[in-house]
């Protein structure tokens, strides 16, 4: 007598109805542009280590920390204490009154900046402290003109997608500011990709001198270290020193947007800038994401004279609460003190290594990059150098059924998967989630 087929556990049912029943409200009620992952969406409901799990019960190894901001680990004991501990006597009171955590931590990130002289803002985001580095820069210079990269990608306010370089997350070409873009950010696409790194840094130093001398001098150049949502992508070493020669002789500014690449994530460096700090560090540097570990936290270090520029009153009401602020001192002090960024640079070597390995004669991988636990995978349409956007949504799927989960970017005629696990990633994780991104990597082919 043949057996029917079991049907799903009762609880399985019902969380799936669950979830169905929340995509429905959500589409009811957010915006039809607000992106979800995944054809059918999930919702994590909890997390520990660098693991998720879903409202399902499934349990997922995280290789994208909520975009990069679940820098240490998930429910990291030290910090849910000491959000925990500061919630209980107060939570906020805004810049309007001193604040100790603001200070201390303020205080800790100036003596890191490698900035000298430097003044801390908070913000509650890094499109917010992208906002307030353009606003110091552009009444500190006098200028509304601002250089950026092609591929670029910082923020999602007016501002912010102003200067972005990327025209899947530019909804529109109207801008407070006038944005010139240069090349650089990308090193194996565009016209100067066949030329070895010397070269591709002199004809990039040469473009940027070209744009300049067909504009008043600009107030800044902004730049992401490596490319996040481009899909980690960088330069190589020391093209920002050489911009920086050409920038100081006008008096430009250098501001850094190390919203993703600040507090060790790319292994070797502690900054994403140090790899190009043979002309001294930036004038501004932005931070956002994994200070916080997940708490919304950001903000901008500048020289003082440069943060000190504005001649109106300001404050921000939620840059600086005191919970958020013992989030990022706990967050930040478990990371020095457990060498987060020696262990990014171990376990993210090897992890590239790894794919590496595991992709050679895929033939549609076209590059493994990246640094540290910062890492893009670049597909195309195999046979050609197109990019492949479907076939990275179906590895997403893929590595998603597989128990891990993963985000995508890319650009101008790009796709990529970027891979940014917590910083904690232990070896043994690292090849777990490289066994499952192998299968899922040879599923649409």
């Amino acid at each position: 007598m043949g057996l029917l087929p079991r049907p799903p556990p009762r609880r399985l049912r019902r969380a799936g109805a669950a979830v169905t029943d929340l995509y429905s409200r959500h589409r009811a009620v957010m915006p039809d542009w607000l992106a979800l992952y995944y054809d059918d969406p999930i919702e994590i409901t909890h997390g520990e280590g660098r693991h998720v799990w879903d409202s399902a019960g499934r349990r997922y190894l995280d290789f994208f920390g909520g975009i990069l901001t679940t820098m240490t680990a998930h429910a990291l004991p030290e910090v849910t204490k000491a959000v925990t501990e500061q919630a209980g006597r107060i939570v906020h009171s805004s810049t309007l009154y001193l604040n100790r955590p603001m200070v201390e931590l303020a205080e800790r990130i100036a003596r890191l900046s490698g900035i000298p002289n430097a003044r801390v803002f908070f913000t509650a985001s890094g499109t917010e402290a992208n906002d307030t580095a353009l606003l110091l820069a552009t009444a500190h210079r006098r200028s509304n003109t601002v250089l950026a990269l092609r591929n670029s990608y910082h923020g999602r306010s007016f501002t912010a997608v102003g200067i972005t370089g990327n025209r899947g997350w530019s909804p529109t070409s109207l801008s407070p500011v006038q944005t010139l873009y240069v090349h650089g950010g990308v090193r194996t696409r565009g016209p100067f990709a066949h030329l070895d790194d010397r070269a591709f840094i002199d004809a990039c130093v040469a473009d940027l001198k070209d744009v300049l001398g067909h504009t008043r001098p600009p107030a800044a150049l902004i730049a992401e270290p490596v490319q996040g949502v481009g899909g980690f992508t960088s330069p190589p070493d020391g093209l920002f020193a050489a911009f920086r020669e050409v920038l100081a002789d006008q008096g430009i500014l250098w501001i850094a947007d190390e919203v993703q690449t600040g507090w060790g994530r790319t292994g070797d460096h502690f900054w994403g800038w140090q790899a190009h700090a043979r002309n001294g560090p930036p004038d501004i540097v932005t931070f956002a994401k994994g200070l916080g570990n997940g708490m919304s936290v950001g903000g901008v270090v500048a020289r003082a004279e440069i943060m000190n520029c504005l001649d109106a009153n300001s404050i921000s009401t939620f840059g600086g609460t005191q919970v958020t602020m013992a989030a990022g001192l706990a967050n930040l002090t478990y990371l020095l003190e457990h060498d987060l960024q020696g262990n990014a640079r171990r376990v993210g070597g090897l992890l590239i290594e790894r794919l590496r390995a595991a992709t050679a004669g895929l033939p549609g991988v076209r590059e493994v990059r990246g640094r540290g636990l910062m890492i893009g995978i670049e597909l195309v349409k195999p046979g050609t150098d197109e990019a492949d956007p479907r076939a990275a949504a179906a590895v997403l799927e893929a590595a998603r059924q597989g128990g891990l989960l993963i985000g995508k970017g890319g650009g101008h005629d790009s796709s990529a998967l970027r891979i940014a696990p917590p910083l904690s990633l232990t070896v043994a994780e690292a090849e777990e989630g490289a066994a499952i991104l192998e299968h899922a990597l040879r599923s649409p082919y």
